[in-house]
């Protein structure tokens, strides 16, 4: 192997007339008579090599047989390009190698499937040849984009008094809402560790042990029924402060948001960001994490549904609709086809008429006086060539249906830029959520988040309508972070935890240690936790979360590389005390 003295990407018309020494994959091979051309790639970049018949002294034939992501050690002369073969497409474009010496330092076995064109090989075939796809240049360039946020994170949170402290990997199982992954411990026979589902309790504790500001870029795990936008384990920063309110953490927050954008894509982000509750973010949006890259927003039409002919809304809880610009031309099938979208969110239907000549026309539209419409017209701000969508039901159906119909609607007409951010926090969420299979409260958020200070009493009186201190921050539709101001009072946190049906016993069980902990002179305090991944996929603009994570699992938990999980043998599970019952699967 000849040492190398360039990378792949770095060499220009300034290296011309040195004799350089490169190290790399095969890209590609192009013959041409008695001259073969090689992209010789590295991480760095690719560069071209020339391989002339008439000034390479080597076995030439041999050279012809040179395949895709063989490895290559190189030695040969810069030189500039022809005029006519410059390639503004690579940073190299502008030169060439031309070779007096190589060595194969391996060889690589037929493909499973071409690298330059992922998108025609299933996802499964990746995820199996892993190593093969991160190699292509969107995975590196996925990967460095990470690497490059882990910095971001780090630089400004130290920059700005955060302390970086590791908490435990093996923790005590206190299973509130998703499932734990469970460590059994060979040591405490019949005992579990938990992995960490997130390391919020330990980063309260810290703020009780005074360390005021605290961060950790940590891995979590859920084990969850799986969507395709998440993964068993996965990772976030983790941030805690004291001593703070809403306010302080959403200066802090931003900051750190503004400068990891601007540090990892040179993108300005706005200073401050918008603030919705959560109330005014489903009333307007559909949703509680909305996308403010278009407008659409929706509309209470119910005054003019219940003074109109069409009987089918009277009864309805709520009767919103959305305009859509330009929708008029939008087909019978199309309606169709997102009526049958709607569907999917509980709605009964999707009513709709389309702005046209100054009046509206076909749908329902018969059933609407010419007064009535004119009122409709001014109010919902329509113009000739629009349509309006109506579902009238119990509001939570007609907020989601519509939410997600807003969403369907901006992707067919592309108002989705993946190159304009619309960050926005949405603060004041209820406290509790009534689970009708539990038939119980459960928390919003999580136990520990405070309830506002002006709605302590109604925890005894009117749990239903206690609104919390959690806030997520969302953009382009995705929620990026969620935290909270939590509980610092111990009389407080029993409270909650009675609410959402612990008793003395469960709770003494599960967190006896924090409420002793609360019992210390606990300060006020409250935090957040990024979604790493999320927030990385963002700031490379895809859509797919396993596209930037470097080894991910399936929808079902499972790596096809690897092929975990596995099964152990049985000496294995005898020392920990595990029998495995008889399965059709054993």
């Amino acid at each position: 192997m000849y040492k190398r003295t360039h990378t792949c990407g770095e060499l220009r018309k300034s290296n011309v007339g040195e004799v350089v020494s490169l190290n790399g994959w095969v890209n590609t091979v192009r013959l041409h008579g008695q001259v073969v051309f090689v992209d010789l790639r590295d991480r760095y970049g690719k560069s071209q090599i020339v391989f002339d018949a008439e000034s390479y002294g080597g076995d030439f034939e041999a050279v012809k047989k040179l395949s895709m992501e063989d490895v290559l050690s190189i030695q040969g002369s810069v030189r500039d390009r022809a005029e006519s073969a410059v390639n503004p497409n690579m940073e190299t474009g502008e030169i060439e190698v031309l070779i007096s010496n190589y060595t194969i330092l391996n060889e690589a076995a037929p493909l499973p499937f071409v690298l330059n064109d992922r998108e025609n090989a299933e996802e499964n075939l990746r995820l199996k040849y892993r190593y093969l796809e991160l190699r292509m240049d969107e995975l590196q360039n996925n990967i460095l984009t990470r690497h490059k946020t882990y910095q971001a994170t780090r630089s400004f949170l130290s920059n700005n008094n955060f302390v970086e402290v590791e908490t435990p990997v093996l923790m005590k199982s206190t299973p509130e809402g998703a499932r734990d992954y469970l460590v059994p411990s060979r040591i405490h026979n019949g005992k579990f560790y938990a992995l960490p589902q997130s390391p919020q309790i330990y980063k309260q504790i810290l703020m009780v042990s005074g360390y005021d500001r605290y961060f950790q870029i940590v891995k979590c795990f859920r084990d969850e029924d799986l969507r395709a936008d998440r993964q068993p384990e996965f990772t976030q920063i983790d941030i805690e402060m004291s001593f703070v309110d809403e306010n302080d953490i959403f200066f802090h927050m931003e900051g750190l948001t503004r400068h990891i954008f601007k540090s990892v894509q040179n993108i300005d982000l706005p200073d401050p960001f918008l603030c919705l509750t959560y109330t005014e973010a489903m009333e307007t949006y559909g949703s509680d994490k909305p996308d403010l890259r278009y407008e659409m927003k929706l509309k209470d039409v119910k005054e003019f549904t219940d003074v109109s002919e069409f009987n089918a809304f009277k009864s309805a809880e709520v009767v919103k609709g959305i305009v859509v610009e330009g929708g008029a031309k939008y087909s019978r099938r199309v309606i169709d086809e997102l009526t049958n979208h709607v569907k999917k969110y509980k709605a009964k239907g999707l009513a709709w008429m389309k702005a046209e000549d100054g009046v509206l026309t076909g749908g329902i539209s018969k059933f609407f006086s010419d007064e009535i419409q004119k009122s409709m017209w001014g109010l919902l701000g329509m113009n000739d060539g629009d349509i309006l969508f109506l579902i009238g039901d119990r509001t939570d159906v007609v907020l989601s249906a519509l939410g997600q119909l807003r969403v369907e609607i901006a992707k067919r007409e592309n108002l989705t830029d993946p190159n304009n951010f619309k960050p926005v926090w949405i603060t004041e969420f209820p406290m509790f959520q009534y689970d009708e299979i539990m038939k119980r409260f459960i928390s919003m958020h999580h136990p520990f988040t405070a309830p506002r200070d002006e709605d302590i009493s109604m925890l005894e009186t009117d749990p239903s309508n206690v609104l919390s201190r959690g806030y997520d921050l969302t953009m382009n539709g995705y929620e990026i972070a969620g935290g909270s101001i939590r509980i610092h009072s111990p009389k407080v946190q029993e409270k909650v935890f009675s609410i959402i049906g612990l008793n003395r016993k469960d709770v003494t069980e599960k967190f006896g240690f924090l409420i002793e902990a609360l019992t210390y002179g606990a300060p006020p305090h409250g935090g957040i936790a990024f979604g790493f991944d999320r927030l990385v996929m963002l700031l490379a603009g895809t859509e797919n979360i396993r596209d930037v994570i470097a080894f991910p699992k399936t929808t079902s938990a499972m790596s096809l590389m690897d092929e975990s999980p596995n099964r152990v043998n049985r000496k294995q599970l005898e020392e920990l005390g595990i029998n495995l019952k008889k399965t059709s699967d054993n």
